[in-house]
């Protein structure tokens, strides 16, 4: 996963509704009506936050009869969970030669 891959990730995650639609979704598939029911927001609304979430490879449609259903794309969060953590750890490393440099003074 490149810098540029995480950018729009980042901004589609800047939204407080696709942080619920995504927590709702960890807790089973759903459809948008479902979530529609779920969440103080319309079905249209949900659609279109599932479409965003979808362009960036967060949630998939899958298809269960005629309904259409969406699940989150776990691996898309792993792996942003440890491109942040790399970015995390270089910064500790970072930080902690700093500090002996300090005490070395």
């Amino acid at each position: 996963m490149t810098t540029g891959t995480l950018t729009p990730m980042f901004a589609a995650l800047a939204d407080e509704t696709r942080w619920s639609i995504l927590t709702a979704l960890g807790e089973g598939d759903a459809s948008a009506t479902a979530l529609a029911g779920r969440l103080p927001v319309s079905r249209q609304a949900i659609a279109r936050h599932l479409s965003v979430l979808q362009e960036v490879g967060l949630v998939e449609p899958v298809r269960a009869g005629r309904e259409l259903r969406f699940r989150v794309v776990g691996a898309e969060l792993s792996a942003t969970a440890q491109k942040l953590d790399a970015i995390g750890r270089e910064w500790d490393r970072r930080l902690a030669a700093i500090k002996e440099i300090a005490e070395g003074l």
